[in-house]
This record gives C-alpha cells, structure tokens and sequence, in this order.
C-alpha cells in the first residue's frame, strides 16, 4: 500500500506539506484539521481515567495547533493568532443612561487652542451690514494646518582672482548645514524621522520626495538614512552606560531580528528613564554580560568571577587552573581565548562557564554599573545574572493555561487563581508602604498559595515550579522599588518589532547599527520629554540646544552631569 492510499480516521485531514528550505524539500505530514471540541461528559461520568485521557487530549491539541503555526510559519503565513477577550466593562451603549461622559475617570476637558502659536491673523469683514448696527468684537475661530512644499536656495558666491594668482571663494553663511551632498537639515531629519519614527519605507520616502520635486536618488536616500550618524551612536552607547550606573534596577527582553538573511536576536535594556537596544547573533547569557559591559572588552578574573563559577559547578581541576593563572586581567576575547588553550580548559561547558564568570568579573570590576542593580526578565534564561527578579504576569500564565475537565478541578484553578491575584494587590500595597510585619505575612501567604495541594495535578506541577521561584518572585519584598511585572521591556521591544513588520531584515552591519541607534534615541526621548522631531534638528542642524540625553537622565535622577 502506498502512503496516498492509506487510509485515516475521520475526524483527521491529513495531508502532505512541502516546504522548500535552502534548497531542500522538507516533506511534513502534518494534522490540518483541528480535532473536535471535548464533549462535554457530566461529573458522575468522569472516572480518573476519563480525567487522565482529557488531560492527554488537552496537551495534544496544544501541540497540534503549535504544529500548524511552525507550518504556517515555514510556508510565509501567519500562525492563529492569540485574541485575548476584552476586559472592558460593555454599557448599554446610552451614555444618558449608563452615566458615561465618553472620557475616561479623572480626564479634564481641556482648551485645544490655548496654547497654540498663531503664526498669521486674518480679520474677515462682515458683509451687508445694517446702519447702526453697533461692533461688539470679533468671533474668533482658530484653524490649524502646516506648509509643506519645495524650498530650493541658489547662493551665488563671488569669485576673486588675486594679484598673485589666487583665487578667493565667498564662503557659505554660517547658517547653512549641508549634512549630506546638497540637501539642507530640515530635508535630512524628514527624511530621517519619516524612516525611524514613522517606520516609513525607503522606496516610499523616495517616492514622496521625487513627487514633491526633490532631485534624489535611491543611494542618497540610503546614505542620509544610515551614513555619518557617529555622533548619535556614540549618544546612544553612553545611554547604556549611565543608566547602569544610576538605575536601581533594569528590565530586559529580545525578540527575533534575522540579519544578512540569518536569524539573529534584539535585546532591549531599560527602564522609566531609558530603552536601548542591540541586535546581535545569539540570546546567550554570554551575550547578555557581554551587552551589560557597556562597551569595555575586557575579562577579569575577580572574586566575583570565581563565586560564579563555583556556583555554575565548574569542576575544582579548572577552577584551580584559572585561578593559578599569571594574568588576571585578558585585553579582548582573542587573548581571554588564547589563555584557556594555554590552561587546557577546552571543553565547551568549562568554557562557556569560565567565559561568564570573566564577563561578570569585568562588569563590576569597572564599577560602571551600580553594585545592586536589579535584572528583571520574564525568566529566559539567559538573563539571569547578578540580582534577578522575575514578572509576576509571566508566572501566572502558567496557571491561566490550564483548563479544568471536571467541576472540581474548574474551582480549585478559579480559587487559586484568585488568591494568586489577591497576593499581587498585596505586593502593590506593600511597594507603597512596606514593612516588617507586612512583608513577613505575604511570605506565609505565598509559601501557603504556592505549596497547596489540590485534585488538579497539572496545577499542582504549575504551583511548584512557581514556588522555586520564591526568591525572585518576592525580591520586592526587599526592594520596593522594583516593579511586580515586564510590561514596560513588552512595550519597548515594540518599537523594533514593528520596524521588522514594515521594513524586514537588516542587510548591511552598518544599518542594522543605525536600527537599534535611532530606536535606542526614540524612546529614551519618549521617555525623557523630549520631541524626537526637536531632537533631530538640534543634532542635524548642529545647534545642541538639547542636552545630552545621558545628561537629561543624570539629571532625572538629581545626579550633577559628568
């Protein structure tokens, strides 16, 4: 019998996906039919095994449909997407009758036009005035609008030729900036804002641009877009590196970034003050330490170094051997690298252990970052490093998942559930007033939530991997100043997923660079109070008028700048 003549139950539609990859046919039989809803089967009929065989069927609809989206993936589709119900209290619909303004609590109806500068006043005569008809004023209406055209200067700049044969050139004013070829700094930061800000393509700025008249070219736009931006990169580095150094705590996330047709990742570092990111090859944890170094190369060999190292179980034989070693500080990698050959620390473990203890010796051995800065992630792996905190939002999705199959097993996840969020109003309370006797009674009652015994096994497996996370769960407890949740690194990584989404991948070193730089200056202006259009033309045109944004952050946190 051949595979097209097998035969398959009904309640599956089996068929067969070709996918191309670099060249290859991948042949995948996969299940396309999502299998039917779970009958519902009373209580009294729910025997153990009738429970046990729902849960099996449970996890592999889960599979089934994380299958279809890798599928889906693999051909260029869209996976299922994940649409959350709205948590939105619905209304009648009648704001008379439901008492809704159609504003949100506590807004103020403010004046549009108060503040507004009035660029040009226009007096307009009534007409057909009757005779002794009395002036009272004027109704003022005020509209808004923008001049947006073409603004091309010719300076005619006088030549003399001296008695000795020189010639003498009349130069430019002072006024004028040429940033790039002959384009003015108003053109250059449209066209950089439109691109970093307004996530708009090339081919369409081009586009635009040709139709508004101006004379450019496709490379011109490129080279405006990604070339001589030094001054913003540098800008962009010294962010990281105050922020670690004023920040009590930082939170931190990646996402995909494929770069030169290969897959890479961007990790976003930040917090109320600042975002910056960085696309990189891997999401290691070695990667990681090597972002938090803030730019030095080093590896040091530090008491620090070796307590890592202890605590990651590297054997005593390379321990001994590192710290035996006549150097305890390596300039780059290439010397780090040369040093455990010489040692003949060569397996892959020992190395990537040692190589995490050197970065981490590094990072604190500069004292540029702050000693009890805080890592708080979603608990990928690699993240976890120096004094981690986890989400709470994170923790608890492992328990939102699950779905009862019997009575019993729906209110044990619903009681849970709902402790689970009482204990969460209880750490909010606490950040806002904390102390001894609070802290010590959320304590008992995570160690009660989180140990309980339930008729639900799944979720007594759910309980104890969230209860192994106590001390990062309940850092807050000792520092109330660490936010409870990764909300605010979700909705900064944003920013570069929606690049991706509009623009793709990165093709040269140089633009993936200008990527992350510019969504680096984005949001740390966002965040800081300053308009990224205002930021752009002071840095393009050269006036400086705006601070340094490492400054404007040193500043924010009552630190002198220096």
């Amino acid at each position: 019998m051949t595979r097209n003549q097998v035969t398959y139950p009904k309640i599956f539609r089996v068929s067969l996906q070709k996918v191309r990859d670099k060249g290859r046919e991948i042949c995948f039989i996969a299940c396309m039919a999502a299998i039917p809803k779970i009958p519902r089967i009373p209580d009294a009929e729910r025997t153990p095994l009738v429970v046990a065989l729902l849960e099996i069927i449970q996890l592999q609809q889960e599979q089934i449909q994380e299958l279809r989206d890798e599928i889906a993936r693999l051909k260029g589709q869209k996976p299922k997407p994940k649409i959350k119900p709205s948590k939105l209290e619905k209304k009648s619909g009648n704001k008379e009758q439901d008492g809704s303004t159609g504003k949100r609590p506590g807004s103020i109806k403010r004046e549009k036009t108060k503040e507004l500068q009035i660029h040009e006043t226009v007096t307009v005569a009534a007409a057909n005035v009757p005779k002794g008809s009395v002036r009272k004023g004027y109704e003022e209406f005020t509209i808004q609008g923008i001049r947006f055209q073409l603004h091309n200067t010719l300076y005619r700049r006088e030549r003399w030729l001296t008695p000795d044969g020189d010639t003498i050139i009349a130069p430019l004013p002072e006024d004028v900036v040429f940033v790039e070829g002959h384009f003015d700094a108003p053109l250059v930061c449209y066209i950089l804002s439109q691109y970093y800000h307004c996530h708009v393509t090339q081919p369409l700025i081009l586009e635009q641009l040709l139709e508004l008249g101006v004379d450019i070219s496709a490379g011109q736009v490129n080279r405006i877009i990604t070339e001589g931006k030094e001054r913003f990169h540098a800008e962009k580095d010294e962010i990281l590196r105050v922020g670690l150094g004023i920040s009590d705590y930082v939170h931190v996330d990646d996402t995909t970034a494929r770069h030169q047709g290969k897959n890479g990742h961007c990790t976003v570092i930040g917090n109320e003050l600042f975002a910056w990111f960085e696309s990189t090859s891997s999401k290691s944890r070695i990667n990681f330490l090597e972002l938090l170094r803030a730019g030095n190369k080093d590896y040091v060999l530090s008491s620090a170094a070796f307590d890592y190292m202890s605590a990651q179980k590297l054997p005593k034989g390379q321990m001994d051997l590192l710290a035996g070693c006549e150097k305890a500080v390596f300039e780059d990698d290439t010397a780090w690298i040369a040093a455990l050959t010489t040692l003949g620390i060569t397996a892959e473990r020992h190395i990537r252990i040692a190589t995490e203890g050197a970065l981490l010796g590094s990072i604190l051995e500069h004292e540029a970052i702050n000693p009890d800065l805080v890592i708080l992630s979603d608990d990928a792996g690699q993240f976890d490093v120096l004094i981690h905190a986890l989400c709470w939002i994170h923790a608890e999705r492992s328990i939102n998942k699950l779905i009862g199959h019997t009575d019993a097993q729906r209110e044990a996840l619903a009681e849970v559930r709902t402790q689970v969020w009482e204990l969460y109003a209880g750490l909010k309370a606490y950040r806002e007033a904390p102390g001894p006797e609070k802290k010590q009674e959320l304590v008992e009652r995570f160690d009660e939530i989180f140990t309980t015994k339930t008729c639900y096994e799944m979720l007594n497996q759910a309980l104890k991997r969230i209860y192994k996370n106590n001390r990062e769960l309940l850092l807050v407890l000792d520092r109330p100043e660490i936010p409870l949740h990764n909300n605010a690194a979700e909705t900064d990584i944003r920013e570069y997923v929606k690049k991706r989404t509009i623009s793709g991948s990165t093709r040269s070193d140089l633009g993936r660079r200008c990527r992350d730089t510019f969504a680096s200056l984005k949001k740390t202006c966002r965040k800081l109070g300053v308009r990224f259009w205002e930021y752009l033309n002071d840095r393009v045109s050269g006036a400086n008028s705006i601070p340094w944004l490492p400054d404007l952050m040193r500043e924010r946190m009552g630190e002198s700048p220096g």
